[in-house]
């Protein structure tokens, strides 16, 4: 199981593609990196279609396989950045394209003002500089709790149903596949895949005051291949901040997918077209 240790000690689990095809090293590395409770199998769906990416993926720490931190502060954006620069230094690449969605895009934005260099190309899938109350509020009613089904088969359908509305064409076995993946049955009832002190994190930072202005760190996106992927139902990037940032960045794909709302699956026909259109204008090998 391949882990790689931070500077303060964690073992974090990564997959690289080129680890079973030595091959891949020579294509483009596109490291994935995702949502807030998530883990490295939210890219399981875009997986078919990346063949010709050297595909990377980063469990952040307190989540999926990676080990989970004492010390629940460190559950922080600035510090999951320093995470990805110490994975790229592991590996020994020194550029890769990023695929962030949520949470991991705002490591993304971040990876821009702290080590731009090591950027080849950006992809956000649905967040952006601006979060809204409702969406950040609907995401602290489950953080960091166990869910009220006691079952997979439950949680499944009441996810399907909460989620009917901005997902109105997603398939009942999608949507088990996904409660399959982030919990784990047990007698007793389901149990998370992440460390519920992550809630503990996010409400220490709220206490500490107000969520810093990001379009500084959006903006420094400027100059690289750019995407931006918008769930037409999503909650979490407004429709008006979307805009706001195409006119901000107007050289980037800003791509909205119908019936998604947060976030959107990435193996959309139109979020495909966009990402695969973006990673082709960056020049490699380098």
């Amino acid at each position: 199981m391949p882990k790689f240790q931070t500077a303060d000690g964690l073992k974090l689990y990564f997959t690289d593609s080129a680890q079973e095809d030595p091959s891949a090293s020579a294509r483009l590395p596109l490291l994935c990196l995702p949502g807030l409770t998530r883990c490295g199998l939210d890219f399981r769906y875009f997986a078919p279609h990346t063949a010709r990416y050297r595909i990377i993926t980063l469990d952040f720490r307190g989540r999926g396989q990676s080990e989970y931190d004492p010390n629940f502060a460190t559950y922080n954006v600035p510090q999951e950045a320093q995470d990805v620069i110490a994975l790229l230094d592991h590996l020994g690449i020194a550029r890769t394209a990023l695929l962030g969605t949520s949470r991991g895009g705002l490591v993304s934005m971040t990876l821009a003002v702290m080590a731009k260099d090591r950027l080849a190309g950006v992809i956000l899938n649905d967040v952006g500089p601006e979060l809204p109350p409702d969406g950040i509020a609907r995401i602290m009613d489950y953080l960091g709790r166990k869910p009220a089904a006691k079952t997979l088969d439950q949680a499944a359908k009441q996810l399907e149903t909460a989620m009917q509305t901005a997902f109105p064409d997603v398939s009942a076995d999608r949507w088990f596949e996904e409660v399959a993946t982030f919990y784990t049955e047990t007698p007793s009832g389901l149990e998370l895949r992440y460390d519920a002190k992550l809630r503990d994190a996010l409400l220490a930072q709220a206490e500490a005051g107000p969520i810093p202005d990001l379009w500084p760190l959006f903006r420094a996106l400027n100059g690289l291949p750019l995407a931006v992927l918008r769930g037409a139902n999503s909650d979490i990037l407004a429709r008006d901040t979307f805009d706001k940032m195409a006119r901000a960045l107007p050289t980037g794909t800003f791509q909205e997918i119908p019936n998604r709302g947060h976030v959107p699956f990435l193996d959309e026909p139109d979020a495909l077209d966009a990402i695969h259109s973006t990673l082709e204008q960056i020049k490699w090998p380098q």
